[in-house]
């Protein structure tokens, strides 16, 4: 198993999967606990997750993606939808999560959900929005890294047409709306890039140490 930072260096954004490369059911699992297991704001994980294995639908989500084969050719898409708008159910859902696993009563959280309430329930909507689809994000970081150490490689992409991916997926009756999206499988042979040197900004003019 490569180290952390080994597999950080190892992993690129693929542009040609190999189509015939399928990731297995257990390591699609971890996948996806990877995911799960991601840090959020308060932990509430405003999104949801959907991962697109049939052929025909994302053929049509190829045609909303600027026809970019990763669509069509990685083993699985990983689609990233997040809330458009939200109220206090959002907290109440999660704090009754809280309660279930940690054996809490309901009540000794409620000034921790007044706290959650206060700061985003008044939120304008477009700012609920921008807040939500910002915690995909982290999301899909943490999926990058744990398939880097797994040696499956990824390509996260906002090259698509967002409205017609929520109707294809039927996202708006959810209230949700595509944020981000991952490809994960297998590089083909053909993939040039993979032979790139990794660019990154030197640590000099990235990091300011105070």
């Amino acid at each position: 198993m490569k180290t952390y930072l080994e597999s950080l260096n190892w992993r690129y954004a693929t542009k040609k999967f190999d189509s015939e490369k399928v990731i297995s059911e257990k390591d699609l699992s971890l996948l996806v606990e990877a995911t799960r297991l991601s840090a959020s704001s308060f932990g509430l994980q405003p999104y949801h997750v959907f991962v697109v294995k049939d052929p025909e639908i994302r053929t049509e989500l190829r045609k909303a993606s600027w026809g970019q084969s990763q669509i069509t050719d990685a083993s699985h898409l990983f689609v990233f939808a997040s809330k458009k708008t939200f109220g206090a159910e959002l907290i109440d859902s999660y704090l009754s999560e809280v309660s279930n696993v940690r054996e809490i009563p309901q009540e000794g959280l409620k000034a921790y959900g007044d706290f959650m309430k206060s700061k985003l329930v008044p939120l304008p909507e477009e700012a609920k929005e921008t807040w939500a689809a910002k915690q995909t994000y982290l999301a899909v970081g943490n999926l990058l890294s744990a398939a880097g150490v797994m040696e499956i490689d990824s390509c996260p992409m906002e090259g698509f047409e967002a409205e017609t991916y929520d109707r294809i997926l039927k996202l708006e009756e959810q209230d949700l709306t595509t944020s981000v999206v991952v490809a994960l499988g297998y590089r083909s042979t053909e993939d040039e890039t993979q032979h790139y040197k990794k660019v990154r900004r030197p640590k000099e003019s990235l990091f300011t140490l105070i």
